[in-house]
C-alpha cells in the first residue's frame, strides 16, 4: 500500500530538511524565512506548532538561547554547544570527546537519560563591537 503525504507531514518534512541542513542553530523566525522559499503559504505558527512537535518526537533538539527566544538543532546526536551570553547566538563544540557521558554520573533516586552541555560565553562578532565601543 502506496503511503499518503498529507501537507502537514510534507511540511514538517521541508522543516525537518531546512533545520539539518542549516548549522547556524536558527530562531523558528530565521527557520521560517528559510522554509517559505520552498514553501509560500506556510505561516510562522505551523513553523512553532512542527517544531514543537518535533522536539517531542526527538526529532529536534531546543536550545535556551538565555533570552524570549530558543534556537533549534536538527542534530540530536550528543554534543556539546556554547552560547553568547551577548547576543544569544549557539554553535556547536568541537571537542576531542564530542559526546557527554552519561554513564558516571550518578543521582540517588534518577536514572540520568541524556546530559545538554551548554557553555558560555561570547561570539567573536560581540566581543568586536565591545571592543569597538570602548575605544
Amino acid at each position: 500500500m502506496e503511503k499518503v503525504q498529507t501537507r502537514k507531514t510534507i511540511q514538517r518534512a521541508v522543516i525537518l530538511e531546512e533545520l539539518r541542513g542549516m548549522k547556524t542553530h536558527p530562531t523558528a523566525e530565521e527557520l521560517f524565512e528559510k522554509v517559505s522559499r520552498r514553501l509560500p503559504r506556510i505561516s510562522l505558527g505551523t513553523i512553532y506548532r512542527n517544531l514543537n512537535l518535533l522536539v517531542e518526537q526527538g526529532h529536534v533538539i531546543k536550545l535556551d538561547s538565555g533570552y524570549a527566544f530558543y534556537r533549534f538543532d536538527g542534530d540530536v546526536c550528543p554534543h556539546r554547544h556554547v552560547r553568547c551570553l551577548v547576543c544569544g547566538r549557539i554553535a556547536d563544540v568541537a571537542a576531542v570527546d564530542p559526546d557527554p557521558d552519561c554513564s558516571n554520573v550518578k543521582v540517588p533516586g534518577f536514572s540520568i537519560l541524556k546530559a545538554q552541555v551548554i557553555y558560555d560565553g561570547m561570539c567573536d562578532a560581540c566581543a568586536a563591537k565591545i571592543r569597538g565601543a570602548k575605544q
